[in-house]
């Protein structure tokens, strides 16, 4: 396993972020700085700033979140997403987030590689969302979305299936809360917001509030 891998996955970190750790020279093999590519063996061990590395067992789980829970450990007065979850997965971390009125599918994990893979803006990997909005969606404003709404961070462009109230939107970006506000800019409100979908995995049937791993 080359040297970057097994740093990225020893501390549930990206492997960029590995690679500038050792470039950094904060690891060692054995004592020694590493080549970069070096592959690390069974016998060979692996320190940063000093501490001993230890290849941990990665988990990923698949959450349906309900609506009203946050996706971080405080919730300020709202329940949490981890109060959903046994004690063995309290150290995951969200892999994006869905904000507070958002339900649907939520992965969590230790694994920093499968955390960049999803989330760094050039995977470009898809999400799908069921959305419903508190009136009809006229087709100007509809081929205003596909065509891209223009918001503070830049322009929002969305995939669009469906009629009046109750679309099907898929996108390839993860902007904080850019659906709600790519509706908005042209007048709307989004009612309700469910993930279905998040690159390759699926909520299926997963009952909601209820977990499994992946």
């Amino acid at each position: 396993m080359r040297i970057n891998r097994f740093v990225a996955l020893a501390t549930g970190i990206g492997r960029r972020q590995a690679d500038s750790l050792i470039a950094e020279k904060k690891v060692h093999v054995n004592g020694v700085v590493p080549e970069v590519g070096y592959n690390v063996k069974a016998t060979d061990i692996v320190t940063l700033n000093d501490q001993r590395l230890s290849i941990k067992e990665t988990i990923t789980i698949a959450l349906h979140k309900p609506v009203g829970y946050v996706c971080s450990r405080n919730g300020q007065g709202s329940p949490t997403i981890y109060q959903l979850l046994p004690r063995q997965y309290q150290p995951l971390k969200p892999v994006g987030r869905l904000d507070k009125d958002s339900s649907g599918l939520l992965l969590l994990t230790n694994d920093g590689e499968l955390t960049q893979n999803l989330t760094h803006p050039s995977q470009q990997k898809e999400k799908v969302y069921q959305v419903r909005l508190d009136k009809p969606l006229s087709k100007i404003d509809q081929d205003a979305i596909s065509k891209g709404v223009r918001l503070s961070d830049g322009l929002s462009k969305l995939a669009l299936e469906g009629a009046n109230y109750t679309w099907q939107v898929t996108m390839h970006e993860g902007r904080n809360r850019q659906i709600r506000r790519t509706f908005a800019r042209l007048g709307y409100t989004v009612v309700s917001l469910h993930r279905t979908h998040f690159g390759q995995y699926t909520l299926g049937e997963l009952p909601q509030g209820r977990y499994q791993e992946i």
